[in-house]
Formats: C-alpha cells, structure tokens, sequence
C-alpha cells in the first residue's frame, strides 16, 4: 500500500518535470538556437579557409626594432579606414592585435567588424577584412545586444544568465525525465 503514494508522488514530480522541461524550452526555444548555431561556426572559425576568421597575413620582418611606431601603424589604419571602408563613419578601435612572429598588426573596430593588418615594418596594407567571427563570438555571448542597444554590459549579463541558467535546469529536468521512469519501473520489479 506504501508504494502506490511514492509512486503517485514520483509520478507527479516526474509530469512536473516535463511541463517545466517543455514551457522552458519553448520560451527560450531562439536563444539555444543563436548559441548553439554561432557556438557552431564557432568551432569551425579557424577551419573555414577564412570564410569566419580571416588569416593573419606575414610582413617583411619580425624584428621589433624594425618596426613603425604603433602610433604611426595606428595613424595609417585610421587613414586606410576612411579611405577604404567609409569616410563618413569616425571610426573606433576595439583592439590593436600586435603579431610579432608574423610581422604584422591588426587593428580592429567597432563599427561593422573591420580589421585592417598592416605590415609591422613598412606600413603597407596587408589586408582589410570583416571580422565575421568577432560577430558571431558577440551573438554566441550576447554582448552584440549592448552593441546594438548602446547599453553597458546589462543584456550580455542577462542574456548569458538567462541561458546559462535554462541549460542548467534542462540539464536537471532532462535527466529526471530519464531516469524518474528507470527509478519507478525499478521499484516495481521489487
């Protein structure tokens, strides 16, 4: 007589599992969907032939004391975006990506995910890029939301809780979704 409450009761959390499992999923249904497609290409990026990671081209030297000021190398990126990319746009470094053993240093904005690789040494334009995988490292941790919204880091916070948190609860449910039957199925045979 004292399995069938226990039952009832393993029965009940089990249904309450599943619709928690369910609701969840269906709410958060476009967020696991942008993490786990950009979490994808992702893994892809330094393997897809330049496609999401442009290749970081060589100089002519990779002796420091050889080198341009990173002033001077900063002052030509700026002149080479206004020229090449837009003249409108004043444009905003995000980084400077200094690559000795390549001879070569990237300079990398905000605005559209450009980078321009300029040779270390010379001066001289390597490359000018969209960085495709600079945005889809911001889709994948939420941070193009503040981009896009100008906030201050308040969406990424709660975009990556949100998921991070869904992912541990489905975790949880998903595993008692499997194994809540095997337990019950299991005090039966007893």
């Amino acid at each position: 007589m004292s399995q069938n409450p226990s039952r009832a009761k393993q029965a009940k959390l089990i249904r309450n599992f599943r619709k928690i499992h369910r609701i969840t999923g269906l709410v958060l249904f476009v967020f696991f969907l942008f993490v786990a497609i950009s979490g994808i290409l992702l893994t892809w990026k330094k393997n897809s032939g330049g496609l999401i990671l442009p290749k970081s081209q060589k100089g002519t030297s990779t002796e420091l004391s050889e080198w341009l000021p990173l002033e001077r190398l900063q002052s030509i990126a700026l002149q080479v975006y206004r020229d090449s990319i837009s003249a409108e746009t004043v444009p905003e470094l995000d980084k400077i990506d200094v690559r000795q053993k390549k001879g070569m240093v990237k300079f990398v904005f905000n605005e559209g995910y450009w980078g321009i690789q300029l040779d270390g040494a010379t001066g001289a334009v390597l490359q000018i890029e969209r960085r495709w995988s600079d945005l889809i490292e911001n889709i994948h941790d939420g941070s193009v939301l503040d981009h896009w919204f100008r906030t201050d880091g308040g969406l990424k916070l709660f975009y990556s809780s949100i998921t991070g948190l869904a992912l541990l609860l489905f975790s949880v449910t998903g595993f008692w979704l499997w194994y809540g039957p095997k337990r019950m199925r299991k005090k039966l045979a007893r």
